[in-house]
This record gives structure tokens, C-alpha cells and sequence, in this order.
């Protein structure tokens, strides 16, 4: 019996000193992964045939933001681990192939989240001539996708589409 209590007390001792996930990276991953979503969602639900869209003469083309937003989280997410990527997404034209790289953009952010930890993530890495922590620069690709959403949603709207994150759930 004592034997039993005295491995239960080691037990609950180790358990009480291994590290909790850091709140503060758990949270901003969970901020990307709902813009993530619904950048992904709003990408899915506008027509193929308006991917041709460009709401003012001096904006993007649907396309061309969907490419600019996979080929910065590409390139944003990448460069948080010191391996700058380039994206490929600003050429493409269709649905499918831009759905396609928005989810390999994403893809690519997870990972670098899901290896984001208390040992790395002031890790400075270099982006655009400018040292960022490999957290701030995460955090920094999560503001640019919640920037480039604000226009999606007001490119849906005049196409009669309403913005996945204000559908009722």
C-alpha cells in the first residue's frame, strides 16, 4: 500500500511541473484558426464565376485577393521559422485552384502554430527587412487576415453573399 501511494504522489507531483500550453500562443493560434475558417468558408461560398469580381476599377479581383492572402500566409507564416517561402497563388484565376492553395497556406500557419512553444517563440526571425519574434510575426499574419477578410465580406455583400461569420449558427 505504500509503495501504491508513493508512486501516485510522484505521479501527481510530475504531472503538477510539466508545463501548460501558453495561454497567450494558445489564444492567438485559436484567433488564426477562426479567420482561417472563415476566410476559408467566405473563399468557398463566392460563385466561380465571380472570382472574376473586382468591386472598384482600383481593387483586386476576387482572385487576386485570394492569391495575395495564400501567398502571404505563405510567405508571413514561413518566415516565423527562418525559412522564407514564396507562394504561388497571386497567378491563379480558379475557384478550385485558389481554394486549393488557401488551404495550403493555412496548412502551412498550422504547422508553424502547432510548433510554436515557450522555447521558440521569441525566436527572432527576419521579415522584410525587420526583425520580428516568430510570435509577433504569427500574430502579425493573423491582423493581415482579419484585414483582408473586412474586404471579402464587403466584396460577398455586393455580390449577395452573406459573410460566413455573420450567417446564423
Amino acid at each position: 500500500m505504500n509503495r501504491s501511494l508513493l508512486v501516485f504522489a510522484g505521479v501527481l507531483t510530475c504531472a503538477s511541473v510539466l508545463p501548460a500550453e501558453n495561454p497567450m500562443i494558445a489564444e492567438n493560434k485559436q484567433n488564426f484558426t477562426n479567420i482561417k475558417n472563415n476566410i476559408l468558408a467566405a473563399a468557398e461560398k463566392m460563385p466561380g464565376d465571380a472570382y472574376g469580381f473586382r468591386a472598384t476599377a482600383e481593387e483586386r479581383t476576387w482572385a487576386e485577393l485570394m492569391g495575395h492572402i495564400a501567398d502571404a500566409q505563405t510567405g508571413i507564416c514561413s518566415s516565423a521559422t527562418g525559412e522564407a517561402k514564396r507562394g504561388g497563388a497571386a497567378k491563379l484565376t480558379d475557384k478550385a485552384a485558389l481554394v486549393a492553395a488557401l488551404k495550403e497556406s493555412s496548412a502551412v500557419c498550422d504547422a508553424v502554430w502547432d510548433s510554436t512553444n515557450d522555447e521558440n517563440a521569441h525566436n527572432m526571425v527576419k521579415r522584410m527587412n525587420r526583425d520580428w519574434t516568430r510570435l509577433g510575426l504569427l500574430i502579425y499574419n493573423t491582423t493581415h487576415d482579419n484585414e483582408s477578410y473586412g474586404t471579402m465580406a464587403v466584396y460577398l455583400r455586393l455580390k449577395g453573399v452573406v459573410p460566413p461569420s455573420s450567417e446564423k449558427k
